[in-house]
């Protein structure tokens, strides 16, 4: 880790480390605010005392993201398009990393603050769209080429549907257990269970339930949020001394070589089917003297691309004999490849075998650009992982009896939770960052209304605007941060 800050000038190594703090206080912060989502249910029902449920959630939030992988991490990378984070200079880069952080921690500390449960995943997703599209303004860049619009549709879409998702299914899975069990004690309220049967605690299979699904909740809440971690820190790290992560350093001669025959496959791949992709790409027509000296991603230049990237890996063994120019250039040309190809795979015409194939490729193709280092892995494993041991009061008593008109039930906590966790669950595999807090919030209310409990409506009202203004708010302050430190630094 040390020698991967060897040589770098004093003021940009303190920079550097400086904006490494904001992420992981991000992450410590992102830990205690949505802790709450992950044992709220399993603590207002008295399956676990608190302290031992938050602390287990915290061990499960930690090797979730350990285990994770870095899919949800790169979609947060590829909201800004690299190229823009590596063509600004050392300056207008710290501004943007410092002014997309310092907006997420102020809003997500200010809903915390009020007991709202609010989302993580908007205030970052806003934040960076923000730094973007000021970004865009400030350098007379066109607004399509300051964001990747095709990402951040993708993103908006898993984060509107999955609360939608969370509310329908949860109401469902408490439908389905009443009727096969409607006398059951799962129905009663921790009140009802005290004053009814002096008992304390649920019945021990619904506890067991209660438990597990809490903890399921946490360890993929580790894995898709602390993946947004991950991915803040990839985004400093290629922002501020790009020579050394715009490449994985620590590539073996078999993935460089993957990557290599990856390239040689795609073109082979190309032509195929240039029946069918000719003249999307142009194929035939483009030489390798019409890449401008401004890389952009063009599909109908593919094949000078292709060319260029395996003139520049010829004989490469090893990335550290690359210069810092040549890695740059070499995950400029890897990054439109890949893009290119998501489009090809969007084409009607394909086989479907045709498209396995071409995801395939995409795989070989970003296996050194898509990482992480394993101590960043580590830091916010450990920062989220902390941050879920503390400041998880304010929000467990908003979820378990705010959002309802009556308390909560032991079935109406395992049917959210168990949705929380399922929903979450599958938007990790497609890598896709969603809500934990507006995915199981929701969950808490399709439950109540399916149980005919009626909801509160002042706080419905406040998590649905905090769900709306969270993502404006955060893209007009990251703007405005950002805004005034390039005026600061002229």
């Amino acid at each position: 880790m040390i020698e991967l800050f060897s040589g770098l000038d004093a003021w940009v190594l303190v920079s550097l480390l400086l904006a490494l703090t904001f992420v992981l206080a991000f992450e410590f912060i992102n830990g205690f605010h949505d802790t709450a989502n992950a044992v709220a249910t399993v603590i207002y029902t008295k399956a676990m005392p608190p302290h031992l449920a938050v602390f287990f959630s915290g061990v499960f939030n930690f090797l979730g993201v350990l285990l994770g992988g870095v899919g949800v991490a790169y979609a947060i990378v590829h909201l800004l398009p690299v190229e823009l984070l590596i063509n600004v200079n050392t300056g207008h880069g710290l501004a943007m990393v410092f002014s997309l952080l310092a907006a997420a921690i102020t809003w997500n500390l200010g809903t915390w603050y009020f007991g709202i449960p609010a989302s993580s995943s908007h205030t970052l997703i806003g934040s960076i769209l923000g730094v973007g599209l000021a970004n865009a303004l400030i350098n007379d860049i066109p607004l399509g080429d300051g964001v990747n619009w095709q990402k951040a549709i993708d993103i908006a879409m898993s984060l509107v549907i999955s609360p939608m998702a969370g509310f329908a299914v949860a109401a469902l899975v408490l439908i389905g257990l009443k009727w096969w069990r409607p006398l059951s004690k799962m129905h009663k309220t921790p009140e009802q269970r005290r004053k009814l049967d002096d008992k304390k605690h649920p019945p021990f299979w619904n506890r067991l339930v209660l438990v597990v699904s809490a903890m399921g909740v946490s360890f993929v809440h580790g894995s898709n949020d602390g993946q947004k971690g991950i991915g803040l820190i990839m985004l400093v790290l290629i922002g501020i001394v790009p020579a050394k992560f715009v490449l994985d350093l620590n590539s073996t001669t078999y993935q460089i070589e993957r990557t290599r025959d990856a390239t040689l496959h795609m073109s082979q791949f190309y032509q195929r089917n240039a029946a069918t992709l000719g003249e999307f790409l142009a194929l035939g027509k483009a030489k390798s003297s019409d890449l401008p000296e401004q890389f952009s991603c063009n599909p109908q230049q593919t094949e000078p691309t292709i060319a260029a990237l395996q003139s520049s890996l010829q004989g490469v063994t090893d990335y550290h004999s690359l210069s810092a120019d040549k890695r740059v250039e070499v995950r400029r040309y890897l990054l439109c490849l890949d893009d290119t190809a998501k489009k090809v795979g969007k084409l009607p015409g394909l086989e479907a075998r045709e498209k396995a194939d071409l995801e395939k490729l995409r795989k070989d193709l970003t296996a050194t650009t898509e990482y992480a280092p394993f101590w960043v892995i580590v830091a916010v494993a450990l920062a989220l992982g902390l941050g879920t041991m503390v400041g998880w009061k304010r929000v467990v008593l908003t979820v378990g009896e705010k959002i309802g008109k009556q308390g909560m039930t032991y079935a109406q906590g395992m049917s959210a939770q168990i949705t929380a966790a399922c929903a979450i669950g599958m938007a990790n595999i497609f890598a896709l960052p969603v809500s934990t807090t507006h995915v199981l919030s929701s969950g808490v209310a399709g439950t109540m209304v399916a149980n005919k409990s009626g909801l509160q409506g002042g706080t419905v009202k406040t998590i649905l605007l905090a769900w709306v203004l969270t993502l404006p708010a955060s893209m007009g302050l990251a703007a405005g941060l950002f805004w005034l430190a390039s005026k600061a630094i002229g």
